[in-house]
């Protein structure tokens, strides 16, 4: 698909420019009206068309732990017969807990972790079945309260039965921004890795503790800008980090209800470096 139509659908996803906009430069990229309705659902997310991801070896349950403002939503995994093992917090896109950040919770259970999916929109009711009204409630968050909801979800799984108290967190897009957030706020995070996230300010930086991963699209000029400084930040203040940039690929590239921006051997490596990486820091 033209590169132009995927960087325009960025923009929209990421509350640049209103859904008006973004049909009118839709049209006039496909060629009309018509040729633009055509190419919404490629763009869209299809979850639909994802196999569920499911082991015989998992358990998995929707529970609630006390936040800031009241009860959070999560979906909690386990390994089966499994204890003494590290847990990893699951941080979503901007469309909050929907089926995909499920599946991939239940990966990373499957991978031998604790696995918390935590629901960030749990405030305002929890994450909606239409996708554009999932943005707009995760623009309604309070962010200092939601930096607090993940860090209790953090605190959780240190005390969850089964855990050897080591925790991480993994996060996607949105979530990847958190995932640095809560390397700057918790000097207790053993691992942090972001997947094409929106970097920490450089300032906050002397705070990290945690061993960082960081996953970048190459064709994501809009989160790759800040990466420059962030890394620089890193290096000044000793922070352990190991950053990867996979050439040719768009935003979203580890999401496989995304048929235009998903890329299957850049998922297959990043995911296998994050669970590599976890297993070395949360054993």
């Amino acid at each position: 698909m033209d590169q132009r139509i995927i960087n325009l659908y960025d923009r929209y996803t990421h509350s640049q420019i209103g859904r008006k906009e973004f049909m009118k430069q839709l049209a006039i990229l496909t060629g009309g009206t018509a040729a633009a309705m055509t190419v919404l659902p490629l763009l869209q997310n299809n979850y639909a068309a994802a196999t569920p991801f499911d082991s015989a070896d998992i358990t998995s349950e929707n529970i609630t732990y006390a936040g800031v403002d009241g009860d959070v939503k999560a979906v909690l995994a386990k390994p089966k017969g499994k204890s003494g093992i590290g847990g990893v917090v699951v941080i979503h896109e901007n469309r909050g807990l929907n089926p995909h950040i499920i599946d991939v919770t239940r990966r990373m259970a499957s991978e031998g972790f604790i696995a918390l999916g935590v629901d960030a929109l749990s405030p305002l009711g929890g994450t909606p079945a239409d996708e554009d009204k999932g943005r707009e409630l995760i623009g309604q968050l309070d962010m200092a309260k939601t930096v607090q909801n993940y860090l209790k979800g953090l605190a959780y799984l240190r005390n969850t039965e089964g855990s050897n108290g080591k925790v991480g967190c993994v996060g996607f897009c949105w979530g990847g921004a958190m995932a640095g957030r809560l390397a700057v706020n918790d000097p207790n995070l053993q691992a942090s890795v972001a997947y094409y996230g929106s970097q920490p300010d450089a300032a906050d930086v002397p705070t990290i503790q945690a061993s960082l991963m960081l996953h970048y699209a190459g064709l994501d000029e809009r989160i790759n800008a800040g990466i420059s400084a962030y890394e620089e930040a890193l290096k000044a203040n000793d922070v352990e980090y190991q950053l990867y940039i996979y050439e040719g690929v768009n935003h979203a590239f580890n999401n496989d209800t995304s048929p235009t921006r998903y890329d299957a051997e850049a998922a297959k490596l990043a995911w296998k470096r994050t669970v590599d990486f976890f297993k070395s820091r949360l054993g």
